[in-house]
């Protein structure tokens, strides 16, 4: 597997690359791929979450769990999906919470590309799925990858918004220092979980609110 990711993340993400467990998971996939499975995102687009934020421009962090395991879904952004795929109803109900906050219009496009040019990176833990097996790929390893990713932005960076939706994305909070950093958390916005604390949560215009007031640009969501 090739590592297809910008010269910027791979000098910050030197260290993780060259351990054995990284050296692993590179295996595991291939051997994957020799089997003829079908893996999710598409081997490009398995560090695409970096290659549209730099380290340089994280504001904000959304954590979410793995890629979503349907055919053309995953494109390496957590809760986002390409152009002219159905909308999953976890986003569905992300753009609704996004209406009654900020009252933008739900969007046609499920695509978050815009969002990751801002300086919001749409992190899964897990950056790989076996097609419809959800969680499949949660055990190889990319946790202790995505684990350091999180470690360095709250060590190297001040004042990026961490969102925290469900207890998996919260378990993460451990690794993120308050002092330096904001966290924002709330329910899961699964429509087995929105109604437990999602809706309402207002993160959007809260997110704006923190940026505006450490004189940053507010993110056009």
């Amino acid at each position: 597997m090739k590592i297809n990711i910008t010269e910027n993340w791979k000098l910050v993400l030197k260290d993780e690359f060259e351990k054995t467990y990284f050296q692993e998971i590179i295996s595991f996939l291939d051997h994957q791929k020799k089997l003829g499975k079908t893996i999710f995102p598409e081997e490009s687009l398995i560090f695409n979450a970096f290659n549209q934020t730099s380290f340089e421009d994280i504001h904000v962090v959304i954590l979410g769990q793995d890629p979503y395991h349907g055919s053309n879904q995953a494109h390496g952004l957590s809760f986002s999906v390409p152009d002219g795929i159905k909308i999953p109803p976890s986003l569905k109900n992300i753009f609704k919470e996004l209406g009654s906050d900020i009252g933008k219009e739900i969007p046609k496009s499920g695509n978050l590309f815009h969002w990751a040019k801002q300086g919001i990176l749409l992190l899964n833990a897990s950056l790989t799925v076996e097609e419809n097996k959800p969680m499949s790929h949660s055990k190889i390893g990319w946790n202790l990858f995505t684990d350091a990713v999180i470690k360095k932005i709250s060590q190297e960076k001040t004042n990026v918004i961490f969102i925290l939706w469900g207890k998996f994305a919260q378990e993460k909070e451990k690794l993120i220092d308050p002092e330096k950093h904001f966290i924002l958390k709330a329910a899961h916005p699964s429509p087995l979980s929105a109604y437990n604390g999602f809706w309402g949560c207002r993160h959007f215009s809260k997110t704006n609110e923190l940026l505006k007031s450490i004189k940053k640009e507010e993110i056009k969501f």
